[in-house]
């Protein structure tokens, strides 16, 4: 027994070398990843199949004379038995391509070595292909693991030769030749085969391994590139920034020759070998067209009608296509001497529309290996992403000013209708004091609208505003109330936004002083504390009801006074809120001596220069 597996196991080494070289091919990539096809599924099994023929070369033969451990076996005698390494491809076949894969290729092994002949030809013809089922059918069990462990598959192992010597037995009817033979070669088929299909497995999970490393490399590596260019595609794509992200790529990248392209025209060309290479303009080139109207990286051989059609897009648009200088003087000759190479056309998208394309130039299709193919798909979704991303934040902010600015708009209009409701009264009995609330009127529209269209403004300006709009209540209810203003000029350059402290003021008003007939205070004031400056509108009216209190500046009021809907408060708040967060709402209370105040917070890092 013991010449058999040292045999075996040396011979097993040889197989598995090759099998080592195997995992090295694209195809089987394909089925560690599972996509295996009908076509795939037919390779696979014609490449285990091999396999398992190659596993009986390098098997050695038993009879009742002894080994015979010549290499190549083209035939046996009735007499003699078989010890092989082939059901380590056939085993392999069921556990990583299915069951159909693995029985295929255990027909293909049993054919062959049914035609060797010997005392259980038959036998393999039946074992074999039944082996490669059953083996498939065990995988079922580990489906949610993309590679079954070794130690798993070393016990898989271990029952298929023996599976394979009880058919041998049932075939030859127990005869004592079959018996013994099976006896010297039992155990060290269970032991090679076995040993050899858990080696391979581990090989397998080693190429994983190395395949997962490589991909995060050129994931950290187009993390890296996509940053670095990404601040140049971000904004409206112009020559210069299309150069700067050319030059950028023609750095980072392999290629002979790097090209920056809109959906219109190329914008830069740059690298080693510019002058070798024509780039592909991208509404004359098939290929471009193709990765535009897709969307998805491209990779092809430059071939003669590939160049003849860029030559024609070139010739037609010669005067007008934006192409560097140096092309414009000699490109139609170099294009049409041109030596053939490969591209890889990368389109990138904002919000699912190609916006642009970079293009990748070798000097043949066999230096993009599939490493670069994945680096230039993983490189367009980065670039995609990023671009979608920013257009998103800067919809997000288009969004933001709209709201704000609409919010703002309502706060004009509220005063605008209770002054012009002021002025109307005083036409009828005082028209002198009509005409001058005109004027102050007037003016405090006329600073409004320097201050609209900023969300943010000093605090000064807000209090100038103020002091504009107090003197149109000095018009308007003479004595009967005064504003104070305790204010430290230190903190004049914090920015507000505008038209925040003139409502409060006039809900206080409106309000709180309503039934107030002399003696009412409007107080503002302003306290530094950690970190922000805290200011209050207070006055010393009858207070706001308890049921509306909690609801001021939450939401406009349900009331049948549009005067006393809170909207112009509400509207304050919203803003506030959208500028500065939450911490910045205002909060209203009851003052215990009678009277309301409302306060907020701003934030002192908003501090203007």
């Amino acid at each position: 027994m013991e010449p058999y597996t040292r045999v075996l196991i040396e011979r097993m080494g040889m197989l598995l070398i090759v099998m080592f070289i195997m995992t090295r091919l694209p195809l089987f990539r394909m089925l560690l990843d599972r996509a295996v096809t009908i076509r795939t599924g037919l390779l696979f099994t014609l490449m285990f199949g091999l396999i398992g023929i190659a596993g009986t070369y390098s098997g050695v033969v038993a009879g009742t004379d002894g080994m015979q451990a010549a290499f190549w076996i083209s035939r046996l005698e009735p007499g003699q038995l078989l010890a092989h390494s082939a059901l380590i491809g056939v085993v392999l076949a069921g556990l990583l391509g299915g069951a159909y894969v693995g029985a295929g290729a255990g027909l293909i092994a049993g054919l062959h070595a049914a035609a060797l002949g010997g005392l259980a030809g038959g036998a393999y013809l039946v074992s074999t292909p039944l082996i490669g089922l059953l083996a498939g059918l065990v995988a079922r069990f580990f489906y949610e693991e993309r590679i079954i462990a070794p130690i798993k598959a070393f016990f898989i192992g271990v029952f298929a030769p023996i599976l394979q010597m009880g058919v041998i037995l049932i075939y030859t009817t127990s005869s004592p030749e079959a018996v013994a033979l099976v006896n010297s070669i039992g155990m060290p088929m269970v032991l090679s085969s076995s040993l050899g299909i858990a080696l391979f497995v581990a090989m397998i999970q080693v190429a994983l391994k190395e395949q997962e490393r490589s991909g995060a490399l050129e994931t950290q590596r187009a993390l890296a590139v996509a940053g670095t260019v990404l601040p140049h595609l971000e904004q409206e794509l112009t020559v210069e920034r299309a150069s700067a992200a050319a030059r950028v790529l023609a750095l980072a990248l392999p290629a002979d020759a790097v090209a920056v392209a809109d959906t219109a025209s190329i914008l830069a060309y740059t690298g080693s070998g510019s002058r070798r290479f024509e780039p592909l303009h991208p509404t004359g080139s098939p290929l471009c067209v193709q990765a535009v109207r897709t969307g998805s990286t491209v990779v092809a051989e430059l071939r003669q009608e590939e160049d003849e059609s860029a030559l024609r897009a070139l010739a037609s648009k010669r005067g007008r296509a934006v192409i560097p200088g140096s092309l414009r003087k000699d490109g139609l000759k170099r294009l049409a001497a041109r030596e053939p190479g490969a591209v890889i056309l990368i389109p990138y998208q904002q919000s699912g529309r190609t916006v642009g394309m970079l293009q990748l130039y070798y000097r043949n299709r066999r230096l993009i290996r599939r490493v670069e193919e994945e680096f230039a798909a993983g490189l367009s979704r980065l670039i995609s992403s990023q671009l979608t991303l920013a257009r998103a934040a800067e919809l997000e902010v288009l969004t933001k000013e709209a709201e704000l600015r609409a919010l703002q708009a309502q706060i004009h209009p509220h005063f605008l209708f209770n002054t012009l409701n002021s002025i109307v009264t005083l036409i009828r009995t005082q028209p002198e004091a009509a005409k001058g609330l005109t004027y102050q009127l007037a003016q405090f529209m006329r600073a409004s609208l320097r201050t609209a269209q900023s969300p943010l403004i000093p605090l000064e300006q807000e209090l100038e505003q103020l002091g504009i709009y107090l003197n149109i209540l000095r018009v308007r209810f003479g004595d009967q109330m005064r504003l104070e203003c305790d204010v430290c000029p230190d903190e004049a350059g914090i920015q507000i936004p505008p038209s925040t402290l003139q409502p409060l003021v006039e809900n206080s008003i409106q309000h709180g002083l309503r039934s107030v007939r002399s003696g009412g205070i409007v107080k503002v004031t302003l306290r530094r504390e950690p970190g922000c400056l805290s200011i209050a509108v207070e006055d010393n009216g009858s207070g706001i009801d308890r049921t509306a209190l909690s609801k001021l500046g939450a939401a406009p009021l349900q009331t049948a006074d549009p005067r006393g809907n809170g909207l112009g408060v509400y509207n304050v708040n919203q803003r506030l809120i959208r500028l500065f967060g939450a911490e910045s709402s205002l909060v209203y209370e009851n003052l215990p001596a009678g009277g309301c105040r409302v306060a907020f917070r701003l934030p002192l890092e908003r501090r203007i220069g």
